[in-house]
């Protein structure tokens, strides 16, 4: 069995081949990547590497050859082809090399997700389940790693943040191990909804004091402001401009409208034992 991951070199791509290599062995698995150079330097020496790139469908085509379960990493939005045509082409490339499976990283509960980051994710399902093609989503909520800014300003004594709702934050690690485990499952399930304990941004603010207390650490104040204020005071402490500004305080419009509110035990049912407590995934982050 060959199980192949693509956008293999980026953060959770590099740990999933990491994951997989414990799983299957370096000799079953297969990573494609845009890059080659990247890749050997990032990845097992053993692993193969296969070049490929989501615009090209040739590429993809040849690197899926041969390759029994494929991860599909869903790409960034905002580059100069757009996801929802980056996706339509992987997939069409999946269904000519005749890939036995694929799971493909998905947005919670993408079918009804309010978020605009869903929509490309809602296509892409579609895509996969008119595809013909035995598949699996891996649905996942935010990584904790996310919200390193607002974890790290703590640190400074004053952390704000502007959204309501509750997320599923843990770590990107855990999220890597959780869809390595569903591409070699003898029987996944069609969807995984992956994720942790449900909490808003003020619990997780408690939940950082609780980690800098236990390592000697003074707590932080953690406020809510509104999201205009958010914004103006990214271009006042972390001194960047206007459009960048609003790009980041958008990323937590997820959050705000519900979208991430998502209650599942998939993770910690399919890894087999509870997630890592946020408090210990925030010291772990921060290097507390």
């Amino acid at each position: 069995m060959k199980y192949a991951v693509t956008a293999a070199t980026g953060r959770l791509g590099s740990k999933v081949i990491d994951n997989l290599v414990k799983l299957v062995g370096t000799e079953n698995v297969v990573a494609i990547a845009r890059n080659e150079e990247k890749a050997r330097q990032m990845l097992p020496a053993e692993v193969e590497v296969r070049i490929a790139d989501y615009t090209n469908k040739s590429q993809l085509v040849s690197a899926f050859q041969g390759v029994d379960h494929v991860l599909f990493i869903s790409s960034q939005p905002g580059q100069e082809v757009s996801r929802a045509q980056q996706h339509t082409t992987v997939v069409e490339a999946l269904r000519e090399a005749q890939v036995p499976f694929v799971a493909y990283t998905s947005f919670p509960d993408a079918p009804h997700a309010t978020s605009a980051l869903a929509d490309d994710h809602k296509l892409t399902e579609k895509l996969l389940d008119e595809s013909g093609l035995t598949h699996s989503v891996v649905r996942n909520n935010w990584y904790l790693e996310n919200d390193l800014d607002f974890l790290q300003a703590g640190l400074s004594g004053l952390t704000t943040y502007w959204a309501n709702g509750r997320t599923g934050w843990a770590l990107e690690a855990e999220y890597a191990e959780g869809a390595a485990r569903v591409l070699v499952a003898e029987n996944p399930k069609p969807v995984y909804e992956f994720g942790g304990q449900l909490r808003t941004y003020a619990q997780l603010g408690e939940e950082l004091n609780v980690a800098l207390r236990e390592h000697g650490k003074p707590a932080a104040q953690v406020e809510q402001v509104s999201q205009a204020d958010y914004q103006a005071g990214l271009v006042k402490n972390a001194h960047v401009d206007e459009a960048t500004a609003a790009l980041f305080a958008s990323f937590q419009e997820s959050a705000n409208s519900g979208s991430l509110e998502v209650a599942s035990n998939d993770l910690p049912e399919l890894l087999g034992h509870e997630l890592t407590p946020i408090p210990q995934a925030i010291a772990q982050l921060l290097s507390l």
